[in-house]
């Protein structure tokens, strides 16, 4: 029926009334129509204009807080755009269809199939549960499309109205100034960011985090609520969230009881000598962001029990959220800042979630560009700026530089990384830490991509498999525990390579042992020459806390069911066999003890080191008496073994417990704690 208002015209010799083409109702709709694609136009201006920007200037990025709003009105304009066009278009072509100037109407046709081209693709760019087109080829299409095909439909209305009622070229070059102006005002926007307006900043600006190198971009504080919305990760990143729950980085605060036992010494010494605990945020800037970033850590109370933040660990947002990697001195010298995230992030309404939700998806490049820089991918650079330390003279009270763990230079150096000319052994292609600690694993995330020639949709493995079998048991995760014993298998191996006659070691060699064995004599001393080698290692064996690490020889000579003599032999209590061949370092304090409760305030000289580099090896020699009345064969068996943590370790974290914290497992309050810390065989033979 014609449109309200509208009446047929009868046309002599014809039996059709022709309709106007756009009634009083109608043009009403049609204004409403303008005023939406007019500020669709403005706003597509402005995104254009970004868009182009950053291409021009790449690697800079100009999106920020308020291009994010104006993404978020992009689409809602776009949504509330599409019911009265489709209204509009298609009264307005039965009004149309049967007029004589077939030219206009073939040319609208053509613009109204260009419009739905347009909506379609707009929708298709949508990610609601259920539907994602998440193929990067097909997404790509449909995204020209929808960038082409706004262009193509300006150039149809233009001969749509060129063959219709005169155009009125003064509303369009008005409309076409005010947007340019507007455009302009947007874009200046960008100096702008109300995430720093009205953030306390640490009275002591940059040098409240010293001795830490760590800094924040502005010399200020970052909320804590900033970097501890794991679970806002989670909605669209949950296989890498699965991993990250049960890593060492989840746990390196003060939800770690070896950590927490640590810290709580060197916080507790500090403040006795120093009269704060000032030094001990050396360790903070890596072990507890979140507190010592947001202003908490200084304070000599922290509750470390029941204070959300000294639970956080290292969030993701921390790793993400750092911005440059200062240099490789390590001592977490990195700068962060609080990023900048859509604008529902942190609303508690579900609906505002949803859209936020909906927004990230709509524009993930943002988020990508905000949260993933070029040395997350692939810098070790970014990894030595906390597995690489040295102890300054604030934590030691002695000199200015001594070296702590270091897992960057061994690296570096070696054949691991292609740098190293002096190596004798290369892998068939350098790797950093990446390549190793975060394989590729299966998923369905959000982020996943197709990394390899197999086309399935992998993510890196966020738990960063390696040598922490202790976290993973204490706990709880099975599956953690065996990703780490996993990754354990195959990179070392030990090798019982020859025999020396009368003891010594310039005594007649047998070796290699295989395939032909030498004949013992009963009664006669032999040298038992035994070998380590690293094999897939990229830095020394063992590292990080080497003091505690335990890692040794366990070597048992039998003849038949009689045991000759064993070296690595574990007690009731959980002891190694303290003469054991350690493949660890053992540290003195300034009166010559050990420093066993991982006490970095104290530590002074190593009395030996017995790390291995990468693609190295170790000869470690046994003295072998055999007694006079042997009758059977003689047999060695020679075990690599690791223990995360010794036992001497362990009876300090337990004796350090206080009320509130988490019962320690395996270890019961007021017992000795005997260590059944998991025992992992990295060789045999």
């Amino acid at each position: 029926m014609p449109d309200a208002g509208q009446v047929p015209i009868a046309v002599p010799g014809s039996r059709r009334p022709i309709r106007k083409p756009i009634g009083p109702r109608l043009r009403r709709l049609l204004y409403v129509v303008f005023a939406l694609l007019s500020l669709l136009l403005a706003n597509s201006a402005y995104l254009s204009t970004i868009t182009l920007l950053e291409w021009l200037f790449a690697p800079t990025v100009y999106q920020n807080w308020f291009y994010l709003w104006m993404i978020l009105g992009h689409l809602v304009l776009g949504l509330l755009l599409i019911v009265p066009f489709l209204v509009f278009a298609a009264i307005h072509m039965r009004n149309t269809m049967h007029r004589r100037n077939r030219r206009a109407v073939r040319v609208g046709y053509a613009l109204f199939a260009t419009s739905l081209v347009l909506l379609i693709s707009g929708l298709l760019l949508f990610r609601v549960a259920g539907f994602e087109l998440k193929q990067p080829a097909a997404r790509s299409v449909v995204y020209w499309l929808h960038v082409a095909s706004p262009i193509v439909a300006i150039w149809l209305y233009v001969l749509h109205r060129l063959v219709g009622p005169r155009i009125k070229w003064r509303w369009g070059l008005a409309y076409t100034a005010i947007v340019g102006v507007a455009v302009g005002a947007m874009a200046s926007m960008h100096s702008h960011d109300p995430r720093a307006w009205n953030v306390k900043g640490s009275v002591e600006g940059e040098q409240y985090f010293h001795p830490s190198l760590a800094r924040t971009n502005n010399g200020k504080f970052i909320r804590a609520h900033a970097l501890m919305n794991d679970e806002y990760c989670r909605q669209c990143h949950a296989d890498a969230h699965q991993g990250w729950e049960f890593s060492a980085h989840r746990f390196s605060s003060f939800n770690n009881p070896a950590y927490r036992a640590t810290i709580r010494e060197t916080r507790s010494v500090s403040l006795k000598r120093d009269g704060h605990v000032k030094a001990s945020r050396w360790c903070a800037g890596c072990h507890d962001p979140v507190p010592f970033f947001s202003g908490a850590f200084d304070d000599p109370d922290f509750d470390d029990i029941r204070d959300v933040t000294a639970h956080a660990g290292i969030t993701c947002s921390v790793c993400h959220a750092i911005t440059h990697v200062n240099s490789n001195r390590g001592n977490a010298d990195y700068t962060i800042e609080e990023p900048t995230h859509y604008p529902f992030t942190y609303s508690s309404n579900s609906v505002l979630q949803w859209v936020n939700r909906q927004l990230v998806k709509a524009k993930p490049s943002f988020h990508k560009k905000t949260l993933l820089k070029e040395f997350h991918k692939s810098e070790a650079e970014f990894c030595s700026t906390c597995h690489k330390v040295h102890l300054p003279r604030e934590v030691t009270a002695y000199k200015d530089f001594l070296r702590g763990q270091n897992h960057y230079d061994p690296w570096l150096l070696s054949g691991v990384s292609g740098h190293g000319a002096r190596s004798f052994y290369y892998p068939p292609r350098s790797k950093s830490c990446n390549d190793c600690h975060m394989p590729l694993v299966d998923s369905n995330d959000f982020g996943a991509k197709r990394n390899d020639d197999s086309g399935r949709l992998t993510i890196h493995n966020h738990l960063f498999p390696g040598a922490n079998t202790a976290v993973a048991w204490w706990a709880g995760s099975d599956e953690a525990l065996a990703a780490h014993r996993e990754f354990l298998e195959g990179c070392a191996r030990v090798d019982i390579f020859g025999i020396r006659e009368h003891g010594s070691i310039d005594g007649r060699l047998h070796a290699p042992l295989r395939p032909d064995r030498p004949v013992l004599e009963p009664g006669q001393t032999y040298l038992v020459e035994t070998v380590i080698r690293t094999l897939t290692l990229g830095h020394l064996l063992t590292q990080g806390t080497v003091d505690s690490n335990e890692l040794w020889l366990d070597i048992t000579v039998s003849s038949g069911e009689r045991t000759i003599g064993r070296s690595g032999a574990i007690d009731a209590a959980g002891d190694v066999a303290p003469w054991s061949h350690f493949v660890n370092v053992f540290m003195l304090d300034e009166n010559g003890y050990r420093i066993d409760r991982r006490n970095a305030q104290d530590i002074r000289v190593p009395l030996y080191n017995h790390q291995i580099p990468p693609g190295a090896g170790q000869t470690v020699h046994y003295q072998l008496s055999l007694p006079d009345d042997l009758t059977d064969h003689v047999t060695i068996d020679l075990r690599l073994q690791y223990r995360k943590f010794d036992a001497t370790y362990l009876r300090f974290i337990a004796d350090t417990l206080r009320d509130g914290d988490e019962p320690l497992r395996g270890c019961t309050k007021g017992e000795q704690c005997i260590n059944r810390l998991p025992i992992t065989t990295l060789g045999m033979d």
